[in-house]
């Protein structure tokens, strides 16, 4: 009887090596229990220029940028100035940082065409949800309807408004054929006069440890419709983010958002 060799091992193409960027931060260290608990992944490098030396699992984070080159995919929840330094080490990005400048964003979409990156101010699958229903709210009720954006989140966010709530209104403007840049209104003090009719009005909240809050308001004339997605677990953008990466595989350079995640 003939011995047959044993089988090769089998190579999971659906298998991506991660590298977190920030990674001693909230959402560093909620990814990183998140790709912990699917097989899928593996933490090959967990960076974090002001935490070398900690842990997160079993991966001990480094501050050298360049390391994150052996992973597939930078998953990068920084600053400003981190994402840059990062962009010319990765081999493909998810991008979950806020508060670029137009510089800034000309920078990735420069990297975006030598690697494929997904850039999103909220990778959670609700609140892209929710930019497609405002979408379709302001496209219905049209300019009849002032629109006011309400954000709330915990007291250590450093950005206000919110990536999230400035991309709700970009949408909606889009949708309405507004220019944000000319109609945005942030918080009112003082004799500021009547409301313009096309103001997109933005508010921010900061207390405690809210995790992440977003109301659409369209106040209409004996009618208010409101759109709100609350976030009440960190681990909502962290699945999100994983998406992104398992997303990435095998694409092509390209600068991708969470609509192309998640078909919308």
């Amino acid at each position: 009887m003939a011995i047959q060799a044993p089988p090769a091992p089998r190579s999971d193409n659906r298998h991506v090596k991660l590298a977190i960027a920030g990674a001693a931060g909230r959402m560093g260290r909620a990814i990183a229990e998140a790709a912990s608990a699917d097989p899928e992944f593996s933490i090959v490098c967990a960076f974090d220029a002001a935490a070398a030396g900690e842990s997160v699992g079993r991966v001990k984070i480094v501050s050298d940028a360049a390391a994150v080159a052996q992973a597939d995919v930078v998953l990068d929840f920084t600053r400003p100035e981190g994402t840059v330094a990062l962009l010319k080490h990765a081999k493909a990005m998810v991008i979950g940082t806020t508060g670029f400048s137009p510089e800034d964003r000309s920078r990735i979409s420069e990297a975006a065409k030598r690697i494929p990156i997904v850039l999103a101010a909220n990778f959670a699958v609700g609140v892209n949800t929710v930019y497609k229903l405002a979408e379709t709210a302001a496209r219905i009720l049209g300019d009849a309807y002032d629109v006011e954006i309400i954000e709330a989140h915990h007291r250590h966010k450093v950005d206000a408004p919110s990536g999230t709530a400035l991309q709700l209104g970009h949408v909606v403007a889009k949708a309405l054929g507004r220019d944000l840049e000319k109609n945005a209104v942030f918080g009112r003090k003082g004799d500021v006069g009547e409301r313009k009719a096309k103001e997109i009005g933005f508010h921010a909240l900061r207390g405690g440890d809210i995790v992440g809050e977003h109301t659409v308001i369209f106040a209409g004339s004996g009618e208010r419709v409101e759109v709100t997605v609350r976030s009440q677990s960190r681990a909502t953008y962290a699945n999100g983010a994983l998406r992104a990466a398992k997303f990435l595989k095998g694409k092509s350079a390209r600068l991708y958002s969470m609509a192309d995640v998640l078909g919308l």
